[in-house]
């Protein structure tokens, strides 16, 4: 077991534990190079997480040593493998219990934040129990309590987490609903405000929560707090609308700023609320651009993703009892920094792209005016993608072909040939459009950081987190005997 148990003798304390999914090294050193010679740094400049390298994490699940996301953070949330696809279960399909809800029975309070839909698989594996990450119509029932002792419609059950910001309304919502995806009639969002959660869907009611002027003692009224900003995952840094969605850095400030609240001294001289907090914030669609090979989107939330760790950090500069652990579940695209035969890359090339390939490839899909002829699509990809969108005037004929032959064969092929077309012109390789089974960065800041050191299993930096909080991992497993694991009707769907 990694590192000494540690002296809880003090009081209180605090664990921030940030997931970049499916970020390398290399996604760091395109990072750091980018910004080298963007912002005319020294070349030997380093990143924040660069100065808090502690070691390597390794990333294989139980079936196979190229894990998915589920098995990933369920190593980091049970400290337990699973298959690929299962939601803190173990191999046997029973519910493990998680380091978010061991926390919540000794009384911290608890949160998660994500750029992705609040079901997805890292943040579900912290609060919920499925036998296959598809299952987000259990998974969102669980989240707020609903359904944990197999009734969802009756909403038997208390949520574990007190703070969810992220995406992924629409499994919240039911069919029948404009923004509804579930298969049921399930309203998870009333549910929720019926069980006393706060919920919040737009730009505005965040601004609104916890203004600066407001005592510390107002954020105890506003827990537990639901906020989805998105019907889907939230956008991409590269596309996001600020008076829309709020960033990454911004809503992981709000969470500490609330859950510290909440959990401090209530007033002079009394004994704090709780013994601490435990919040788990993940960089989500880092992982997504590195699936559509899109090294400009990947690029902006690997920066956005630094501008939340110095949040963090600050936050660790103000408050001493807490502290940061910052990895990744696995590395994706297999990405590369130069293309054989030249040992060389071009950074800059990456400086005017201004979309996405997701939101190009759905402009492109989903345009009235371009549906069915060949001739105007490939105008639309000369006049505007090519010099606008993807800032390259000088461009070639076999490049407009490329990205119109990619876009008549789906999303998926229209996604890949667009950030294929920058790649190349930045000397970028990708081996696969999905993950690979490469060691990731492990980082560490704050108190007892000097405990996490080497190349440690995905599940020692579980176990890492349990005794820092002193929480106790198996007799949260033994409160999950009647949750339900599979979702009834359940199909699975093609990706």
């Amino acid at each position: 077991m990694p590192g000494s148990a540690p002296d809880h003798s003090q009081g209180r304390r605090n664990l921030i534990f940030m997931i970049s999914d499916g970020f390398g090294i290399a996604s760091e050193g395109l990072a750091r190079a980018y910004v080298q010679t963007h912002s005319s740094r020294d070349i030997r400049w380093g990143s924040m997480l660069d100065s808090m390298l502690v070691g390597a994490t390794r990333t294989r699940s139980s079936s196979t040593l190229v894990t998915d996301s589920a098995a990933g953070a369920t190593a980091f949330s049970c400290a337990k493998k699973t298959f690929n696809g299962g939601i803190a279960i173990t191999d046997d399909n029973a519910p493990c219990g998680t380091v978010l809800e061991a926390a919540k029975h000794k009384g911290y309070a608890t949160g998660l934040v994500t750029t992705a839909r609040i079901s997805h698989a890292t943040p579900a594996a912290f609060a919920a129990h499925a036998v296959d990450r598809d299952m987000e119509e259990l998974i969102a029932q669980q989240l707020v309590g609903a359904g944990l002792n197999g009734t969802a419609a009756a909403g038997t059950g208390a949520a574990s987490v007190d703070l969810m910001f992220g995406g992924g309304r629409c499994f919240f919502l039911p069919q029948s609903s404009h923004d509804g995806c579930r298969s049921d009639e399930l309203d998870l969002w009333q549910m929720a405000q019926d069980r006393g959660f706060r919920t919040l869907s737009s730009r505005k009611q965040f601004d609104d929560l916890l203004k600066p002027h407001e005592p510390p003692s107002t954020a105890r009224t506003q827990l537990p707090v639901l906020g989805l900003f998105s019907r889907n995952h939230m956008a991409y840094e590269i596309d996001r609308s600020p008076k829309d969605q709020p960033a990454l850095s911004e809503m992981a400030a709000k969470a500490l700023e609330l859950l510290n609240a909440a959990t401090n001294v209530t007033a002079a001289g009394e004994t704090p609320a709780s013994p601490g907090f435990f919040v788990m914030i993940e960089g989500a669609r880092i992982d997504m651009a590195g699936h559509d090979n899109d090294p400009a989107a990947h690029l902006h939330d690997i920066v956005e993703y630094w501008k939340t760790v110095a949040v963090v950090r600050d936050f660790i500069d103000r408050n001493p009892d807490t502290l940061l652990v910052s990895t990744s579940d696995h590395e994706t695209g297999g990405l590369t920094l130069g293309i054989d035969p030249e040992y060389l890359w071009y950074p800059e090339t990456l400086h005017p792209v201004r979309k996405s390939a997701e939101v190009i490839c759905s402009e492109l899909h989903h345009a009235e005016d371009l549906s069915g002829d060949q001739a105007i699509l490939e105008a639309h990809i000369r006049n505007i993608v090519l010099p606008t969108y993807l800032g390259i005037s000088n461009f070639t004929a076999a490049e407009v072909s490329d990205i119109s032959s990619a876009a008549t064969e789906g999303a998926k092929a229209c996604k890949r040939g667009v950030g294929r077309v920058v790649s190349n012109r930045a000397h970028i390789g990708w081996t696969t459009g999905g993950h690979t089974g490469a060691d990731v960065g492990l980082y560490a800041y704050g108190k007892d950081s000097s405990q996490l050191r080497g190349s440690m299993d995905n599940t020692h930096v579980g176990e890492f987190l349990a005794n820092y909080l002193g929480v106790d991992l198996d007799a949260a497993t033994k409160s999950l005997v009647h949750v339900p694991t599979v979702q009834r009707g359940f199909v699975k769907r093609k990706h």
